[in-house]
């Protein structure tokens, strides 16, 4: 038998007697239901949560027949979440944003990284800590993370212009050879392939500095909401309790993520450090008093403010937590 962790939702919701109360109660629908879970990327640590509840048959023992498709950069998430192949897929806010924007039925019904998962690299003889560290800085970026780099500047007052802008393709040599002073990238790949050739990076995380868009997301169809929500609790309930396996233990995770698919030419230890890497954007007083993919009000408010500086503005409607009160509750 497998428990949720008792979170302060689950007891204020009046979910848990005691402690020890069982919350996984899976109720099928129908036998062996047949559902796709669209990822945003290739196979890797990244959704090793998901891959535990697979592995553990969290999803079986509900009565759901769950695949895990593989993104990429010819596998765009939305396409199969609006025909209905995919039941869920994984995405990012400003993405369903602009898929909205453009009449696709989305809402977002979780949010595996509560923090932007968007940092900004530097090297420690000449770090960039805050913002502030960035005029007079070459930052080395995709010229399509731009709206990016602008949101990040007019949230926190400097002047864009006082930044030089170099385009480079997604690799850290830039910023080692001295290229660059700086690269705009994901916290848990550049740094952490740097670190796998010894060499130190640090750090400035967008979310720590007003960068406000919900990652990993979790967006399915008005239409699912409406006529498959025993699937989707099932579904997400699955991933909340191997999401919190994974929080427990994310070697285990990468470990296990290895196995799964030795065809992908991961490494065992690059995988368990971007696990660990993983753990502070995942979870967070939020996710231990109301429980993982949670997301709030305030939350919301400040995802729109951010998104309306890339362009995209939505309204508060984007999201819907029905899906997460009944998995809680």
């Amino acid at each position: 038998m497998t428990f949720l962790k008792p979170t302060r939702r689950l007891f204020l919701g009046g979910a848990l007697s005691t402690a020890g109360v069982a919350l996984w109660h899976p109720t099928r629908a129908r036998a062996e239901d047949a559902v796709n879970l669209q990822l945003s990327w290739l196979h890797s640590v990244q959704f090793g949560g998901s891959y535990i509840a697979l592995d553990k048959g969290l999803w079986r023992d509900a009565g759901l027949a769950v695949s895990l498709l593989p993104g990429g950069p010819n596998a765009p998430v939305e396409p199969p979440v609006v025909a209905g192949t995919a039941l869920v897929g994984i995405s990012a806010a400003d993405y369903t944003a602009a898929a909205v924007s453009q009449g696709a039925p989305f809402k977002i019904i979780a949010v595996a990284m509560q923090k932007n998962p968007f940092t900004i690299a530097s090297l420690p003889g000449k770090p960039v800590k805050t913002p502030a560290d960035l005029i007079g800085k070459r930052i080395g970026m995709a010229l399509a993370n731009t709206p990016v780099l602008k949101a990040l500047c007019t949230i926190n007052n400097i002047d864009i212009s006082q930044i030089e802008i170099v385009p480079t393709q997604y690799d850290a040599a830039p910023l080692v050879q001295g290229q660059v002073d700086c690269l705009l990238c994901w916290a848990t790949d550049l740094p952490v392939a740097m670190e796998m050739q010894g060499v130190e990076s640090v750090t400035m995380l967008l979310a720590d500095h007003g960068y406000a868009v919900h990652s990993q997301t979790y967006i399915t169809t008005e239409d699912s909401l409406a006529n498959r929500r025993a699937e989707l609790v099932a579904l997400m309930r699955g991933e909340v309790h191997g999401w919190q396996d994974y929080q427990a233990d994310p070697e285990a995770a990468a470990e296990l993520t290895v196995a799964m698919f030795p065809d992908a030419g991961l490494d065992l230890a690059t995988q368990k450090l971007q696990a660990e890497r993983q753990v502070p954007l995942m979870f967070s007083d939020l996710t231990e008093a109301e429980g993982f993919g949670w997301f709030t009000d305030e939350a919301i408010a400040a995802n729109i403010e951010t998104l309306a500086l890339l362009g995209t503005p939505v309204s508060p409607d984007l999201w819907d937590r029905s899906i997460l009160e009944e998995v809680y509750g």
